[in-house]
């Protein structure tokens, strides 16, 4: 879908908007695998020279560059509803049973994309020692996560850390927002309320579920929420972006396969196993 379409789907809801970024996500990985195929083939039929390897860095970084930019918008787009309904950022319901399973704050857990660099890298060198067995190895590399240095590795390892911690602390702040929601201003309001529909008519007083200071009081915990959830969606996009300037371009094409591959398979089969389910359910 083009950008000019997609700005207008934003406007409308954050679910309309989510299925036409899941759209251009799609299309961002046949672009990268197209790329990644295109690098291979080349790497082993044209000579290595500086300038045609240069020429492919800045192709491929382009392209990287471009596919964060996407991850970019997601998150700036959800920071504006995130403003004007955490509580549904928090639990999207445009989202499959599966991927909700898995949530950490209303996203992805940071430290995730970790494991799936080191999962997607020991594939890769899976690969070129099977190749290696077989007799197909190549003088030259095909620069993917199985030609990691020791020098990125250990700047991932370093990030890993940051990131771990950054995320326990952020988890930990969520946590106290949870626990608030039976501190002593809204215990006293709940009986409050209680008693003033207890007063009214059998218990069932819409003047008094309608009170000002519970909107009032639920106001102020939905900020404190929308403070953790805005710093779990920063710390997100910085570990994506921070991966991918630790890599090469190629690396990096290849880390974001495999990101939106994962991403992209997880919504499909949730959505089908949720229809799935809802159609047993169904049957007398």
């Amino acid at each position: 879908m083009a950008n000019t379409n997609i700005l207008e789907v934003e406007r409308e809801s954050f679910h309309r908007f989510f299925e036409c970024w899941l759209d251009e996500q799609n299309q961002h990985l046949h672009d990268l695998l197209t790329a990644a195929k295109n690098n291979t083939t080349s790497a082993a039929t044209n000579p290595t020279t500086t300038a045609a390897i240069n020429t492919s860095s800045t192709s491929l970084g382009m392209l990287v560059e471009r596919v964060v930019k996407h991850y970019e918008h997601y998150y700036e787009v959800k920071s504006r509803w995130v403003k004007q309904d955490v509580l549904g950022m928090l639990s999207p319901s445009w989202l499959s049973s599966l991927e909700d399973a898995f949530l950490w704050i209303g996203g992805w857990r940071p430290s995730m994309a970790f494991h799936l660099f080191h999962s997607k890298s020991g594939l890769q060198l899976e690969v070129r020692v099977a190749e290696f067995i077989r007799g197909f190895c190549s003088s030259s590399s095909k620069g993917d996560l199985a030609d990691l240095s020791s020098h990125q590795l250990t700047q991932v390892d370093q990030m890993q850390q940051r990131t771990v911690k950054e995320e326990r602390d952020i988890s930990e702040k969520m946590a106290k927002r949870q626990e608030a929601v039976a501190d002593s201003s809204m215990v006293g309001l709940s009986h409050v309320i209680t008693e003033l529909m207890d007063a009214g008519n059998g218990g069932d007083d819409p003047v008094a579920e309608e009170d000002p200071r519970v909107e009032s009081a639920l106001a102020s915990k939905e900020q404190g929420l929308e403070e953790v959830l805005h710093r779990a969606d920063n710390l997100r996009l910085r570990t994506l972006k921070a991966i991918t300037h630790i890599l090469t371009p190629i690396q990096a094409v290849h880390f974001l396969i495999a990101a939106a591959e994962l991403h992209l398979r997880l919504h499909d089969w949730g959505k089908k196993k949720d229809a799935t389910t809802r159609a047993q359910s169904s049957q007398p």
